[in-house]
């Protein structure tokens, strides 16, 4: 990642993208870039996105029964050896700690590229009898991967996320558990990021090191490219055989656990820009804006504005409206382009002609609309706007993605469908090397397996006959 500290104009969203999303975060504050490369540093209003995530899904969890737990950052490198596919898949992104506290480790320490090895060795101490299950724990924390191309939120050597970790009796709760909280993931994808998602098992060749079964979300950015947004593991018994996690069962014999694990990260926050930014910047749903509401005042130097402007900005914040004035001394249009760049759903501008009339503009961040509307109970009139704002996001991001959405029958189709930004339906043999020649040619990787769609022909590839339909796209 390269360094640049002021960008003076964003990049054309039509012309050059990627540019665009890195301009629009370093405009509005997201992050900065930190000292070491691949890091960032998240600033005050990104991480307020973060914790409006968090606080959202943290009681999602909660309503399931998870509850939340903290365990070390630093792993003995034997825990992740004992997982052979586990070990395989993150070698290449490991950090390792082998010098500490002025001497050589006895044995080197790896900082966390995900936590299944150290908390089943945890729940392995704790756990002795089927009284004990399940156990369903999250942990909030950071993570680190050593990657070597990064992107701010999307891809960095460290992220924040949360990771559940649970383990179950029967294989049958270990594999319900993993699609409750897939579907979870959905339902706050959709109903609090405003982002449709598609949900399916991946593929052999895209699955999590060390589970027996992945299942992923998939969302559209708005050039096309598929973002995978959230997991959830079915892990069987391989971690528990790994760390020894046994229990007496009521017929009073030692058995094995099954387990699951899943997470979503800081992507989610790249996920926000990519599927609603626009020319002018962040577009962000209401229930994750950090300022749901920015009331400007006009002509602030006139009697009384000023004293308004707080009277309403009071009655919307005591309505749990996350609203705040803007009384800096710069222009009302230079605060109109700042805040939406900073995406905030809705703006009141008050004068004294406003103050006169009791009303105010409001002007719709979505929709780009601005309309008088009265000061009598105004908090009502907000929160159906931001219902509304919501609402209205999901609906044009679903509609977005369902018009590049093609089914393919051969490879052209397939490079067809890729190359105009579309989500490619196409049924699949299942072989490794057709999935491969997919990715050779068409620079596209299986998303997910369609769930519960009916296969209709011959693989797109080789024409034996399929065994799944897919959803092949470009992803980041």
């Amino acid at each position: 990642m390269d360094n640049k500290q002021f960008v003076k104009e964003v990049a054309d969203i039509e012309k050059d993208f990627p540019q665009w999303y890195t301009d629009v975060i370093m405009k509005t504050e997201l992050v900065d870039y930190g000292p070491v490369k691949g890091t960032m540093v998240i600033r005050p209003y990104g991480y307020a996105i973060w914790e409006n995530i968090q606080r959202e899904l943290d009681k999602r969890f909660k309503a399931t029964g998870v509850k939340n737990a903290y365990f070390p950052m630093f792993i003995p490198k034997s825990f992740l050896e004992k997982e052979k596919e586990h070990v395989e898949g993150f070698a290449p992104e490991v950090a390792v700690v082998t010098h500490a506290g002025g001497k050589d480790l006895d044995e080197p320490l790896i900082v966390r590229p995900t936590s299944e090895t150290i908390i089943c060795h945890m729940y392995s101490k704790w756990l002795k009898s089927y009284r004990d299950l399940p156990i369903l724990i999250n942990q909030w924390a950071n993570v680190v991967r050593w990657e070597k191309a990064t992107r701010p939120f999307l891809r960095t050597s460290e992220f924040l996320w949360q990771e559940g970790h649970t383990v179950h009796a029967t294989e049958q709760e270990a594999l319900d558990e993993t699609i409750l909280m897939l579907n979870v993931y959905k339902e706050f994808a959709e109903n609090v990021l405003a982002i449709p998602v598609i949900t399916g098992q991946k593929t052999e060749k895209e699955k999590f090191a060390g589970a027996v079964a992945t299942f992923g979300m998939e969302a559209m950015m708005l050039d096309g490219k598929s973002l995978q947004a959230g997991t959830s593991h079915y892990l069987g018994q391989n971690f528990a055989k790994a760390s020894n996690m046994k229990f007496l069962d009521k017929d009073g014999v030692l058995k094995y656990g099954y387990s699951s694990s899943w997470g979503v990260s800081t992507r989610l926050i790249g996920a926000l820009i990519m599927a609603h930014g626009d020319q002018r910047g962040l577009v962000l749903p209401p229930l994750v804006a950090p300022t749901q509401v920015i009331v400007i005042p006009i002509a602030a130097h006139k009697g009384g504005v000023n004293e308004k402007v707080q009277e309403v900005t009071s009655l919307l914040v005591g309505a749990d409206i996350r609203a705040e004035a803007d009384y800096r001394d710069m222009s009302p249009g230079w605060k109109f382009n700042e805040w939406e760049m900073k995406g905030v759903p809705l703006r009141i501008e008050m004068g004294p002609r406003d103050i006169e009339s009791n009303q105010c503009m409001l002007f719709r961040r979505d929709t780009l609309e601005k309309k008088a509307v009265s000061l009598d109970n105004i908090q009502e009139v907000i929160a159906n706007e931001l219902k509304d704002i919501q609402k209205n996001m999901l609906d044009k991001s679903r509609k977005m993605r369902d018009s590049r959405i093609v089914t393919a029958t051969n490879m052209d189709g397939i490079l067809q469908g890729v190359e105009n930004k579309c989500f490619v339906k196409a049924d699949w043999c299942g072989c490794r090397e057709c999935e491969d020649k997919i990715k050779e040619v068409a620079q596209a990787t299986s998303r997910v397996i369609a769930d519960g769609e009916p296969i209709t022909g011959k693989c797109a590839v080789c024409g034996k006959e399929a065994k799944h339909t897919v959803y092949f796209a470009r992803a980041y």
